[in-house]
């Protein structure tokens, strides 16, 4: 479904745009027994404070009540707000930025769009504090444990150009990662394998039986006693595909609390002292808007050094 023209009326607060509902006929007395029943992740008290604190707008701007009755056939706009939200120790950088593209370096822990307990901190929402630009879209994902390089475009209308990127597989992305150190691997080699969500636990992917829908290649950089520097490039972009595919070879990668065994969930407490050991180190390709030849890499390091990388 298209996502729905920009509001003038209503811009971002704080870096954060306004999410968007429409009210369609139903049941519901008051705005507020609309969205709880709606949306019921969030409390009842929570939308509550929100409508308090002026979070919740109609489409003409004006902020709902308490008692806001309940009128179908408009747009109903709501800010994500988390009043106690914990500060990141790490910071972004932007290390390319025109008219129509923006390139950061993001730091391992840190979200690339709001998630979980992150909205101030994640990427998004830092650098549209930063940029005054509410049209600023990542282009693609990278998981919040990893660092390194993402691309955000500025302008809807050159949005889907760059995305075509990834969907038509003419970019190339380069990894880096740590993990131990197998000399009989054979490597360089190409892993595919037919990938799906984990069924016992959502937030993880597994391998299954079938026709790949993955590939991955992988090559030895630097060994360093046990462990070793390897340079991985996906071809597809499976959720969570490097991490899998680093331990489905037996070599997990450093620093992975959910492969191969869970050993800290995506709602427990941090150990920053211990970053995933994964990053999205180079990107190259022909931007399709201005027809330039594109190349970043970057600046954030791994416990194995790339100084004596070939």
């Amino acid at each position: 479904m298209a996502r729905p023209p920009r509001n003038p009326l209503i811009g971002m607060r704080d870096g954060v745009s306004p999410s968007c509902v429409a009210l369609p006929p139903g049941p519901w007395g008051t705005v507020l027994d609309f969205l709880c029943e709606r949306l019921p992740n969030v409390p009842r008290s929570t939308w509550a404070e929100r409508i308090e604190q002026g979070l919740v707008l109609l489409e003409d701007g004006q902020k709902v009540s308490l008692q806001q009755a309940y009128r179908h056939s408009q747009r109903l706009y709501y800010y994500r707000h988390r009043p106690a939200e914990a500060v990141l120790p790490f910071t972004a950088h932007i290390v390319f930025e025109d008219d129509h593209l923006l390139v950061a370096d993001k730091p391992h822990f840190m979200p690339v769009t709001p998630s979980g307990p992150y909205v101030q901190q994640s990427l998004l929402v830092q650098l549209k504090r930063q940029t005054a630009c509410e049209e600023l879209t990542p282009i693609h994902r990278i998981d919040r444990e990893t660092a390194g390089l993402v691309l955000l475009s500025k302008r809807p209308q050159d949005r889907n150009a760059y995305q075509a990127l990834f969907r038509d597989k003419t970019i190339h992305k380069v990894y880096r990662a740590v993990a131990a150190h197998r000399p009989k691997l054979g490597l360089p080699l190409t892993h595919t394998s037919r990938m799906a969500e984990d069924p016992t636990q959502f937030f993880k992917m597994c391998e299954v039986p079938g026709e790949p829908n993955s590939e991955t290649r992988i090559r030895l950089l630097h060994p360093e006693g046990q462990r070793a520097l390897y340079e991985l490039e996906p071809v597809t972009g499976k959720r969570h595909q490097l991490r899998v595919h680093m331990n489905a070879l037996g070599i997990p990668i450093e620093g992975d609390q959910f492969y191969p065994h869970v050993l800290r969930g995506p709602d427990e407490a941090e150990d920053f002292s211990q970053p995933l050991q994964l990053l999205a180190y180079a990107v190259e390709f022909v931007d399709p808007v201005t027809g330039v030849q594109r190349h970043w890499t970057s600046q954030w390091s791994l416990s194995v050094p790339y100084s004596n990388a070939v």
